[in-house]
């Protein structure tokens, strides 16, 4: 069978894998052997996999494949942070963040698509515009990858694309990494960012566990009309009405991440807009002072402004954290490293 026409087990979930087994006259119960190979043990040979019948093996290079992700470029910052470009079979190119925590532990942002099609302002992946969704495997395969490099405690989807607008392919990488035969991850320890796209973030809430964030950035229509298009579509009051409905544990809270930029949303009346836009919603802010890039005329805001802006919504109950900016001397922010090598290889295609 020609490559292209293999099955990727790892665009698989656990009752596809069962179901793709079935058709071969296999057991369910090898479904379980294979993922513990694939995602514990980061084997992408089916010949490796000593447990599966000879025959069996033989029949799986036959009709299926393991995919994997191997860095074409690595960036480490002086505080630890790392960011890996990887280049997908099709030539197109994604980033993902390993962030450094307290105690020794690790946060990873991935992506979910190449390219965004949301055109918000403050992001640099938005200048690409969206070229494709990606590949249940090729979210899977950034949190494999990552993981060579050390344990991963939490999986943030942050990084290029707006993930519900790759839903399935989200909603089925999630089962993977939720599964004890998969990456086996607690979905408290996941987190989805979101622009605000209301229909399907309320289907993601009813069919799947998964804390949320929501990129809010504006207190007003005016402002996040301009800092982020989506909201022409799904304005505020809407956002914060979906919000509310959002099914939450007892404990669990929807993030707010609000990007602080100088003269554009970090003002004192913003501040007091904030509060009373959050109100009745089970939440905590991030505060994420603005991260500079070339070609933007966006500014990050003074740390006055930043520190005013926290203490206006302490002052008032709420639970506002300020983000440290992490990986300056990189190209830390979304889409920085592709737009720096993808355009270099671009300058070097065209003058040769």
């Amino acid at each position: 069978m020609p490559e292209s026409q293999l099955v990727d087990i790892k665009n698989l979930t656990q009752e596809e894998l069962i179901e793709f087994l079935s058709g071969l006259g296999k057991e369910r119960f090898r479904a379980s052997q294979i993922m513990r190979w694939i995602y514990g043990r980061d084997v992408c040979s089916f010949d490796a996999m000593t447990d599966l019948a000879k025959a069996l093996r033989q029949e799986l290079q036959q009709r299926a494949t393991v995919s994997s992700l191997q860095p074409e470029a690595v960036e480490e910052s002086s505080d630890g942070t790392r960011k890996y470009l990887f280049r997908l079979d099709d030539g197109q190119s994604v980033e993902t963040v390993r962030i450094p925590m307290e105690a020794g532990r690790a946060t990873l942002c991935i992506s979910t698509q190449v390219g965004c099609a949301m055109g918000c302002s403050f992001c640099h992946t938005g200048s690409f515009g969206l070229v494709r969704n990606l590949t249940t495997a090729e979210i899977v395969n950034q949190v494999c990858a990552a993981r060579r490099d050390g344990p991963i405690q939490n999986i943030v989807l942050m990084g290029m694309g707006e993930p519900l607008d790759n839903l399935e392919n989200v909603i089925k990488a999630l089962k993977i990494f939720y599964l004890p035969e998969g990456l086996d991850f607690s979905p408290r320890k996941v987190t989805l960012s979101t622009a605000g796209l209301i229909p399907q973030m309320l289907d993601l809430g009813r069919r799947i566990k998964i804390n949320l964030a929501v990129s809010l950035n504006a207190t007003t229509d005016e402002v996040r009309d301009r800092l982020m298009p989506i909201n022409r579509r799904y304005p505020l009051k809407e956002l914060m009405a979906a919000c509310r409905a959002y099914p939450l544990a007892p404990r669990q809270k929807v993030t707010f991440e609000y990007i602080l930029i100088r003269d554009v949303n970090d003002s004192d009346q913003d501040a007091k807009r904030l509060v009373g836009l959050l109100h009745g919603i089970r939440a905590k802010i991030n505060l994420i002072p603005y991260n500079e890039h070339p070609g933007s005329p966006l500014k990050a805001p003074t740390a006055r402004r930043i520190e005013a802006f926290q203490t206006y919504l302490l002052s008032r109950d709420m639970i506002a954290i300020r983000r440290a900016s992490k990986g300056q001397d990189i190209s830390a922010a979304c889409g920085q490293l592709k737009g720096k090598l993808d355009g270099t290889k671009s300058k070097q295609t065209s003058t040769s």
